[in-house]
């Protein structure tokens, strides 16, 4: 009796359209229905109505709240990562096939490096034109004849496959400037594990920890060193990968440096960290080459290390991949590639990729011109050729007449950066769109790491699916991403990263902490800091609204000048009190808004998300969603908007709080937090302490500090200056005084590490004690307003000589020298 189950599959796969003449991945020739394929989405099919795509979405919330995205080239926002609910399903001999093919031509593409940057006998021999060497912008002259420390250009190779009309698999590009994906690929398994984890293990599909736990072990070898220091060199938060690159580098204990983090000192690489100068043994580069350096490559990058050739070239550091590496991923190569096999290896390509002409030789030009019409013209190295092709190969036909005519009038200029390719027509897989299944164009992307007994497969990866019904090309604008499950035939050892025991010695420090990381750290706290009090001076204005008399007039008026202080509101801003608050509030072009600091912390943590807890992302990103697209426009809507948004600042200070290791890190985040908080006491201390203060003015400055509960707690009699004076700024006791700021800022440096060899305490612990004693030794009731304005700008060197002495930037960054030389 067919269950409810059956009829499901049978509508699925009857309502299901491969496309004509196209290879299908569920209907390969022969009409026949793969078993893994019919095993998976008859598992899928015995789930109830929508809990298959109910349990797909809930899973898919990780995506969402760990802010797993990626950036379009040319836009300026991120996009969440499109995750298609289906894998890519392939059998074990099928993908022994495949990891064959890859590896061979990763050996292929090391074999070509190593003699193109060292002997150059392809090009002396005639096996390769030097023009199609050269004519790249990835050939880096500076390279030539260095023996690269670590021992070989590549230790990282990826390519981009489909299969062909015949049902075989072609590469259509290959990866070795700086290969991305790999950390999708581990956040992709991630989500569909969570979603069907008996599936996935019932169908035995080989697991991803090994291929990483080989290439970190690969990396750590390179650099035939003790416990190196790896570090994931990412060109920045404006990375197209940013979130992979900062994923990756918690996963496999990197530490994530930008350019800005290096210096060069005697051939070697240091890391600028808050006790000075480390040295790192191994640069994983995410950034292209050409950016790595400013002094001998593009003097317009600000990615790189000025002096990290000089470096790479004396052996100080290793560099993976080589710097160069890319010189293969040019499509001019992709026409001798067949012929080099043989030459350097021996043997045919196992993967070929799409038949290439280069249009730098006559014979190819005059092929290339006869059937320009039936071929994709592309361009023969990255960043050369004609805009028009810039997002991959394309047919003429294609393309607007005045864009055509321009390509042709280049190619007739300049054949040399040009090649023509037979047109790529991708198979399909199955994927899920609105409740059925349909046939969907795809590519496959595969990587390979290197390793001493040859090159290792990663048993995954991911494919990209077309929006497209008939895509000739795939890129990450119109696609969704689905996992690869490769299905072993035997039942698959469950294994991860974690090593032995006996392996790992135990250690309560987390490591060294980059200037960089510890610099964005004590932002975000006083980036926070600020928005808590500016939505604080919004709550008590639209608050005290309802008072009408004219004494709380007058201390209305002291907020508007408070937040036109703090920069929330124009100081030409000629507008209502009520109006005022709504800019504080809203209004994103004021730089001291609410939703202007709430943007500004979470750009910085952008930037810390490999130590920043998936909670404290997803609580910040929420608020700042909320935040940009708050339209209150009358006070109960901003007044509830403001206390939503304290609610959650107070919920993230109570995660870091209770949930921040107390390393460096966390002095660093609280350090900030004190001094902007004491700055902000001051400031409101300054506007309503004064000695023509009235009680609602000494009213308004408790709510705004804090510390109202206390207050009538202690003092019976009501507001009277002195002992509210005392509250605010002296009284060690009350956490939200500028006294216990400042205590507890000084705990935080002393806590910190020290350059000075002599024992002297350093400009900021010297400022915080001076101004510690003298607010000890101040009493209320004489207490000048003027001094309170001395605290504040005490306050404010206190961090610019904390940043001067901790954030190393420039000339200021130095080494500690310890026994037995630098660390």
């Amino acid at each position: 009796m067919r269950t409810e189950a059956d009829v499901r599959l049978e509508g699925w796969l009857d309502g299901y359209r491969p496309i004509p003449g196209v290879p299908d991945e569920l209907f390969p020739p022969g009409g026949r229905s793969p078993d893994a394929w019919t095993r998976l989405l008859g598992a899928l099919a015995q789930f109830p109505p929508h809990e298959f795509e109910d349990r797909f979405a809930l899973a898919t919330r990780h995506i969402r709240d760990a802010g797993v995205s990626h950036r379009i080239y040319g836009e300026d926002n991120e996009r969440l990562w499109p995750l298609s609910p289906l894998p890519l399903i392939l059998g074990q001999g099928e993908w022994a096939g495949i990891a064959g093919g890859i590896a061979q031509r990763a050996a292929l593409m090391e074999a070509v490096l190593s003699d193109l940057y060292g002997p150059a006998n392809l090009v002396a021999e005639g096996h390769l034109p030097a023009a199609a060497v050269t004519g790249s912008q990835d050939f880096i002259r500076a390279m030539r004849g260095v023996a690269v420390a670590g021992s070989r250009p590549l230790h990282l190779y990826a390519a981009d496959l489909g299969r062909g009309p015949d049902g075989r698999w072609w590469v259509l590009d290959d990866r070795t400037q700086a290969p991305s994906g790999m950390g999708y690929a581990l956040e992709t398994r991630l989500v569909l594990t969570r979603a069907f984890p008996q599936l996935y293990n019932a169908m035995n599909v080989e697991r991803l920890a090994p291929f990483f736990s080989t290439f970190r072990a690969g990396l750590a070898d390179a650099a035939h060193r003790s416990d190196p220091r790896i570090c994931l060199l990412t060109p920045g938060p404006y990375s197209q990968t940013y979130f992979e690159q900062s994923h990756l580098a918690r996963y496999l204990g990197f530490l994530l440096v930008e350019g800005d983090d290096l210096v060069v000192r005697d051939g070697e690489v240091f890391v600028r960290t808050i006790t000075g100068l480390k040295r790192a043994d191994v640069l994983w580069r995410r950034a292209d080459a050409d950016f790595i350096d400013p002094l001998e490559l593009n003097g317009a990058s600000r990615l790189g290390v000025p002096g990290l050739m000089e470096a790479v070239r004396g052996g100080g550091v290793v560099v993976s991949n080589m710097p160069g590496a890319g010189l293969v991923e040019s499509r001019a190569l992709l026409a001798f590639l067949p012929a080099l096999a043989q030459r350097l290896l021996g043997e045919p390509l196992k993967l070929p990729n799409v038949a290439t002409w280069w249009c730098g030789q006559a014979r190819a030009l005059g092929e290339v011109s006869e059937r320009i019409d039936r071929l994709a013209i592309g361009r023969a190295f990255v960043g050369h050729g004609n805009a028009a092709l810039a997002g991959g190969p394309r047919l003429l036909a294609d393309l607007a007449p005045g864009d055509r005519a321009l390509l042709e009038q280049d190619m007739r200029a300049r054949p040399i950066d040009y090649v023509g390719q037979e047109v790529v027509r991708l198979s399909t897989t199955p994927a899920w769109r609105d409740g059925k299944l349909i046939a969907a164009p795809f590519t496959l992307r595969v990587y390979a790491v290197a390793t001493p007994d040859g090159w290792r497969v990663m048993p995954g990866g991911f494919c990209r699916i077309s929006d497209q019904p008939d895509a000739r090309a795939i890129s990450m604008r119109d696609a969704q991403v689905a996992d690869v499950w490769v299905l072993s035939d035997t039942p698959v050892e469950r294994v991860s990263l974690m090593p032995r025991a006996d392996d790992v010695r135990v250690r309560r420090l987390t490591g060294t902490l980059p200037a960089r990381a510890a610099d964005n750290l004590f932002w975000l706290a006083r980036y926070l800091e600020r928005a808590e009090a500016t939505l604080r001076l919004v709550r008590a204005l639209f608050i005290r609204l309802v008072e009408s008399h004219a004494e709380r007039h007058e201390t209305l008026d002291r907020v508007r000048d408070l937040l036109v202080e703090g920069g929330a509101v124009d100081e030409e801003f000629e507008g209502s009190v009520p109006a005022a608050g709504l800019l504080a509030l809203c209004d994103s072009e004021q730089h001291g808004s609410a939703v202007r600091l709430i943007g500004s912390a979470r750009r910085i943590a952008a930037t810390l998300r490999e130590r920043l807890s998936e909670d404290f992302w997803t609580l910040l990103n929420g608020l700042d969603v909320r935040l940009t697209g708050c339209a209150a426009d009358n006070a109960t809507a901003a007044l509830d908007h403001a206390q939503d948004a304290l609610d959650a600042l107070a919920t993230l200070a109570g995660l870091a709080h209770e949930n921040m290791n107390r390393a460096s890190g966390w002095h660093f985040f609280d350090l900030g937090r004190r001094i902007e908080r004491g700055i902000n006491t001051c400031r409101v201390a300054k506007a309503l302490a004064t000695d023509t203060a009235t009680p609602s003015d000494l009213d308004l400055l408790l709510d705004l500090v804090d510390s109202q509960i206390t207050y009538r707690a202690r003092y019976l009699e009501g507001m009277a200056l002195a002992p509210v004076r005392d509250m605010v700024l002296l009284d060690p006791h009350n956490p939200r005084a500028l006294a216990f700021q400042i205590a507890a800022a000084r705990r935080h440096l002393e806590s910190l590490p020290h350059l000075r060899e002599d024992g002297m305490p350093e400009r900021p612990l010297q400022l915080l004690r001076a101004l510690e004693g003298e607010i000890e030794s101040a009493q209320a009731a004489t207490l000048p307003i003027g001094r309170v304005a001395a605290f504040e700008d005490t306050l404010l060197t206190l961090g610019t000589a904390v940043a001067d002495r901790y954030f190393l930037q420039g000339s200021n960054a130095v080494r500690v020298r310890k026994l037995g030389g630098l660390a």
